[in-house]
């Protein structure tokens, strides 16, 4: 891609209502206080346009004094934006040669906003795909381990989480929060600190992934059952029925997921086998 055609001209943030109307005209006050709020804002066009696939691995970003005026913000909300998405791996500053793209791999796809980027748009069957292997890899064990070693506060905190569920269903954000609350508590009752650091990147797939299947239709079948058996294995401490139980309920959602992806072109269907 040629780096001079990087940021469509429609990027402009004020348009959205992100620039702060007090300091336009007055680039030195937003170049002293550009804010939480307008940093996110660039990091997450950015973010989305590398995820998109609109800004491919080994693109050179547009110079930051060009950016910066095609997005309608200081140089220094631009600059911190960027350095937002190296943390997370997606670009890399030098000298130079500027802004690249990374190559994919040094992406960290498990980064809750790096997922969040990703499912804004159309996310690529690649990831979906990772993201259900991540997740059968992990999950089911997690579940065997929680039978195994939960607490009476792990099961009250899975047990709030399944009513929350049941009480406001998935089709809502408080559904879906509690949706992603219940898989956080299950793998804080594994008593294992490895799995319980993924927390938070697995809560970030549940979500998002279910949210996704919900763009264009309700759900084609309530996964909340699926989830309760789960909690009744891991309550009884039946370790085989708790890894059993949470490896049909991650397939079952993977083969929601494939209905609700658009078909592959020329097939008729998604392939995320």
């Amino acid at each position: 891609m040629d780096d001079a055609t990087v940021l469509p001209a429609m990027w402009s943030l004020r348009s959205e209502g992100v620039v702060d109307e007090k300091s336009e005209g007055q680039p030195e006050q937003r170049a002293r206080r550009p804010g939480r709020r307008l940093r996110g804002a660039v990091a997450h066009k950015l973010g989305v346009a590398i995820l998109s696939g609109e800004y491919k691995p080994g693109d050179i970003l547009t110079g930051e004094i060009a950016a910066a005026e095609a997005l309608d913000v200081s140089r220094g909300a631009y600059r911190e934006a960027v350095q937002v998405l190296t943390a997370k791996g997606l670009v890399e500053s030098r000298a130079k040669t500027g802004t690249q793209v990374l190559p994919r791999e040094r992406w960290n796809l498990l980064d809750p906003d790096v997922l969040a980027w990703a499912f804004t748009g159309e996310p690529d069957e690649r990831l979906v795909r990772s993201l259900f292997e991540l997740r059968l890899v992990i999950e089911p064990a997690a579940a065997g381990f929680a039978a195994e070693r939960r607490t009476r506060e792990d099961v009250k905190r899975m047990g709030d989480a399944l009513k929350g569920m049941r009480r406001h269903s998935l089709a809502t954000p408080t559904g879906v929060a509690a949706d992603r609350d219940f898989h956080s508590a299950l793998l804080r009752a594994t008593g294992n600190d490895a799995m319980v650091v993924l927390g938070s990147s697995i809560g970030a797939a549940v979500a998002w992934t279910t949210q996704f299947k919900q763009r264009t239709h309700a759900l084609l079948r309530d996964p909340i059952p699926d989830h309760a058996r789960v909690y009744d294995a891991i309550v009884a401490r039946d370790v085989a029925g708790a890894t059993a139980a949470m490896r049909l309920l991650v397939e079952l959602a993977l083969t929601d997921t494939r209905i609700a992806m658009p078909p592959r072109e020329g097939d008729g269907r998604v392939d995320l086998a």
